[in-house]
């Protein structure tokens, strides 16, 4: 199965898809399951350590409820923390998002960056949607909060985004559907196609590597062959789940 960090209460703590806002837990217990996938990701060295701002998260989170338009996530407030609190520590510089619908799962992983929760400068943030009125809505949401330019919305195949990428990738964020013929099978094209500019010590997080891992089968295998990854540790805090490589 390869390495696992497991909340006992993974299977319980289900989204109510269409309130993408509504609290689930106490946050004492949110900061306490994402802290400790964290010390998690941090024992394998795929992070140097486990320390962000946790009233820039909650800034973040603010704003992404005041501003965005969301018309349904399954990104439960565990995985939105988790995801902004691997990108406030590693801070990549570059990020290709694949499959962001309407830029929810994007702000994730690029807010630590942009608008209120920001804590470090970015150079390139790119959100990748191929359906046309799914990235118009994420542009129409990323232009209320960025206000300096360095997030970029495509509309476009993502595998296609990542073979023209131009320069390093210090984080990939995969979440796109390859359609009836392959589904999150597409990730593992995805990651193909940006493999040889992973950035030394690069992240790729895989959305649904839990509810999707039939179809994530050959993704997961590849991710976790360490002739190809580093580490991979498969983040299971809701039935969704995360697979986290580092290059």
């Amino acid at each position: 199965m390869g390495k696992c960090y497991k909340v006992s209460d993974w299977r319980q703590y289900s989204m109510d898809y269409d309130c993408p806002h509504k609290e689930l837990e106490p946050l004492d217990k949110e900061i306490e399951v994402v802290s400790a996938a964290l010390r998690e990701l941090r024992k394998h060295g795929m992070i140097e350590h486990t320390d962000y701002n946790h009233d820039k998260m909650s800034a973040h989170r603010r704003m992404v409820r005041e501003e965005f338009e969301i018309p349904w996530t399954a990104i439960s407030p565990r995985m939105q923390r988790f995801m902004y609190a691997v990108s406030a520590i590693s801070q990549p510089r570059t990020l290709i998002a694949a499959g962001i619908f309407c830029g929810n799962t994007f702000i994730s992983c690029a807010g630590a960056a942009v608008g209120a929760g920001a804590c470090y400068r970015a150079e390139r943030l790119v959100g990748v949607e191929i359906d046309p009125e799914r990235a118009e809505m994420a542009r129409r949401n990323l232009k209320s909060i960025d206000t300096e330019g360095v997030t970029e919305i495509r509309c476009e195949d993502a595998v296609l985004t990542a073979k023209e990428f131009a320069g390093n990738i210090d984080m990939l964020y995969l979440d796109a559907d390859g359609g009836p013929e392959k589904g999150k099978g597409i990730y593992l094209d995805i990651l193909e196609a940006a493999y040889d500019r992973l950035s030394p010590g690069g992240l790729v997080l895989a959305h649904n590597s839990v509810n999707c891992a039939k179809r994530l089968q050959r993704y997961l295998e590849f991710v976790r062959d360490p002739a190809h990854m580093r580490e991979s540790v498969n983040i299971i805090v809701d039935p969704e789940g995360l697979e986290v490589s580092v290059r």
